[in-house]
């Protein structure tokens, strides 16, 4: 990537929040919660949100809700960050009606991950895509995750795919950095590091950002590592990606879905989360109090940092 590359805006902003999406006790969605979460993220560094993700339990919300909290969310923060919809399902013509529906919301971009359970082969996966992208008029960002989802998007599949005028980027969690490269390589698409410990790693080999699920608590830490890096202080840059994994273990790989571990943690800090919705469970108490105690630690040695 040259420096011109690095200095062209990327697609949605480069430091992205996959956002939770907060309900009532009651598990109702709170829209007021999701606007006042947004506001403080976009706020404190984030200029562009994720909105029913994995982190914004995509699954079990319905068609309306997704829509309402597109909308919702977009009153908050109107043009000051970019709004990416998940809309990525199993089913084909499912995916194509919720992509026409962010569209109608306020969308920027949508989120489309690989079809979950049915593992479609490489071929009936890029004819998914396509028919995605050509349903609307809205960018897209495949998501690679194929620990969730069972199915990889293959690296030459995705260089296929890079080629439709409205499939811009990609998020990945692949975990596979030659396949990365190569992608990166050999197409434009603007990656973003979908893990938060592979932030630093990804963006200094050409990803354009991240979408992070630990900063719905510290919107500001990974902006800091992207700053640091772009000002040429590498260093500094891989000191605060390493302050960040005692709370990146904590939430991502603590035997939780970091779904369950963010909204704990939001909780425990008194901020809009509320609980998580059903076959999904609240984390208990040892587990918040862990959270909480990782917290403290990250923001005690980050102060010293001045982030």
């Amino acid at each position: 990537m040259t420096t011109a590359d690095r200095l062209a805006p990327p697609p949605f902003g480069r430091a992205l929040c996959a956002m939770v999406t907060p309900f009532t006790e009651a598990g109702a969605l709170d829209l007021d919660g999701a606007q006042r979460l947004a506001d403080r993220l976009v706020a404190r560094g984030c200029d562009g949100l994720v909105l029913s993700g994995t982190t914004g339990e995509s699954p079990t919300t319905t068609d309306a809700e997704k829509a309402a909290l597109i909308t919702a969310v977009r009153e908050a923060v109107g043009d000051r960050a970019a709004l990416v919809a998940g809309v990525g399902t199993a089913d084909t013509r499912h995916t194509v009606e919720l992509a026409r529906a962010a569209e109608k919301a306020g969308a920027d971009g949508l989120l489309v991950v690989a079809p979950y359970y049915s593992r479609p082969p490489q071929d009936a996966l890029e004819e998914h895509f396509r028919e995605v992208a050509d349903a609307c008029g809205l960018p897209l960002v495949l998501y690679d995750i194929p620990g969730r989802t069972g199915t990889r998007i293959e690296p030459d599949t995705l260089v296929r795919l890079a080629g439709h005028p409205r499939i811009v980027a990609v998020k990945d969690c692949s975990y596979d950095l030659l396949g990365t490269q190569s992608v990166l390589s050999r197409t434009d698409l603007a990656y973003y590091a979908g893990c938060d410990e592979q932030v630093l790693a990804l963006y200094a080999v050409g990803a354009r950002g991240y979408v992070s699920t630990v900063a719905n608590v510290v919107p500001e830490l990974f902006r800091a590592v992207l700053d640091a890096f772009d000002a040429g202080d590498t260093g500094r840059a891989a000191l605060l990606q390493r302050r960040a994994i005692p709370l990146v273990e904590a939430v991502m790989a603590g035997g939780l879905p970091g779904t369950v571990t963010a909204k704990a943690l939001l909780g425990a800090l008194g901020l809009p989360a509320g609980p998580v919705r059903a076959p999904l469970r609240p984390a208990d108490r040892p587990t918040a109090d862990r959270l909480l105690a990782a917290y403290e630690q990250l923001v005690a040695r980050t102060g010293q940092l001045q982030v």
